[in-house]
């Protein structure tokens, strides 16, 4: 194959428990993810060398940037990746630092993408084992849609597939950290074990498509560091949001609203109060990355 398109979606979490860390320094989660409709695109061809341009000034294409780092651990880890090259090109629609996983996304769709460009032949499962060492939102990507994430976020379980949803995205401008978020939250250590009734009660949400009980854990301690995130929120709900969350650990705030509501009504209303962010209709969608022959 001589050029390949990767569409890397991102995604919200419509629930996060966090029961504690974990004796490896990572806490324990049980979160739902939800892919959206902002995609960034991942476009690569077979070269001599491995480079990446990136069309976002916020972002670096170096050895740091989550492409590169999935394209150097496929050379590193599959044999007949070694040595192998590829003219990348990423053009972002999600926002940096913004919870929306866009670097996890983008890493997904570099292994994905290269898996095929490189005829390397490796199994989702294979796949899936390289993605976590790269984050713990990365497995997700590979499937998309409506998933249950465990353990660190890489143990992926997916669910069915919510009736599509309009998205309202507000996303302020600042974004947050996501060490210095959990870092917020004192979560004493635990064993290692996942809390079986959250990620039971997560799956009853999800089966009820009810999420107006689930919460996100992370939001005190967001709201701590950001207290407009709150009043956001709080805003988004009062516009008539189903739910009304932030996404992950911020900085994007979300709203889940059926179909039929004047998206552009709310979000002039909102962008009146809240100057400066940005904000962005969206949808819910039923996969994860996709792989297909490049566009000229």
């Amino acid at each position: 194959m001589s050029a390949l398109r990767a569409m890397c979606p991102a995604k919200v979490n419509l629930a996060l428990h966090v029961a504690g860390r974990r004796p490896d320094g990572f806490h324990e989660i049980a979160t739902i993810f939800q892919a959206i409709d902002v995609w960034d695109v991942l476009q690569g061809e077979t070269a001599e060398a491995l480079t990446l341009t990136v069309r976002d000034p916020a972002l670096e294409s170096g050895e740091s940037n989550h492409v590169v780092r999935a394209a150097r651990l496929l050379q590193d880890r599959v044999v007949k990746a070694r040595g192998r090259g590829a003219r990348l090109r990423l053009e972002k629609a999600i926002p940096v630092a913004a919870g929306l996983g866009g670097g996890s996304s983008d890493a997904a769709g570099a292994l994905m993408l290269l898996n095929a460009l490189w005829d390397l032949q490796l199994s989702p499962s294979d796949l899936a084992q390289l993605a976590a060492r790269l984050g713990s939102d990365v497995p997700y990507f590979l499937v998309g849609g409506t998933a249950l994430g465990t353990g660190r976020g890489e143990r992926i379980d997916p669910l069915g597939a919510i009736p599509e949803r309009a998205v309202l995205l507000g996303t302020p401008p600042f974004g947050l950290k996501t060490l210095e978020v959990y870092s917020q939250l004192f979560a004493p250590l635990t064993g290692g074990r996942a809390d079986v009734t959250v990620p039971r009660l997560f799956v009853k949400f999800a089966e009820g498509n009810d999420f107006a009980l689930a919460t996100n854990d992370l939001e005190a301690a967001a709201f701590r560091m950001r207290a407009e995130l709150s009043a956001f929120r709080d805003a988004m709900s009062e516009s008539g949001a189903e739910v009304a969350r932030l996404s992950g650990s911020g900085s994007t705030v979300f709203g889940l609203f059926r179909g039929g509501t004047d998206l552009r009504s709310i979000a002039e209303r909102l962008l009146g109060r809240f100057p400066g962010w940005t904000m962005r209709a969206s949808r819910t969608v039923a996969s994860g990355v996709r792989v297909a022959p490049a566009v000229e």
